[in-house]
């Protein structure tokens, strides 16, 4: 099965993304995963504080996947694999690559104004030549009707 990886925040690219590989799952017969990153929290001197800071970060996150992952299925796709996981985003995102073989494309969004993102940036400069996988960035200024054309 050909499967599509999405990197999810609140993003408009990240929807963009998703919505792209989403369409072409379910075009090709293939699936998405979902990886939502969380960055490391600063650290604060209360673990009991540290602990509900890290919960409530997680539990946005996991709210975020169910809810994108519930769109995925409505739409006549199937239920995509989610994870969240925390700590820098490009060394989760290559550690989930080379752990996950089945994975034929990572799909980022690249915003709509200004700088790409600094996944885009990173995987699309030095990082690029050593992606186990394609790299198909959508551009985040598309509408739906682009995407479900192009998809």
């Amino acid at each position: 099965m050909r499967i599509y990886l999405v990197i999810m925040d609140e993003t408009e690219e990240a929807r963009v993304a998703l919505r792209f590989a989403s369409r072409r799952a379910a075009k090709t017969g293939g699936g998405v995963h979902l990886l939502t990153v969380l960055p490391p929290q600063p650290f604060v001197a209360f673990a009991g504080v540290q602990a509900t800071i890290e919960e409530e970060a997680r539990s946005r996150a996991e709210m975020l996947l169910t809810s994108a992952a519930g769109n995925i299925l409505s739409e006549g796709g199937t239920m995509p694999e989610i994870s969240v996981q925390q700590g820098d985003a490009v060394k989760i995102v290559r550690d989930y690559l080379a752990q996950h073989g089945e994975v034929a494309a990572l799909v980022l969004g690249a915003a709509r104004n200004g700088e790409p993102g600094p996944l885009v940036a990173h995987f699309t400069g030095p990082g690029l030549g050593a992606l186990p996988c394609p790299l198909m960035i959508v551009p985040g200024g598309l509408d739906e009707t682009e995407i479900d054309r192009l998809s």
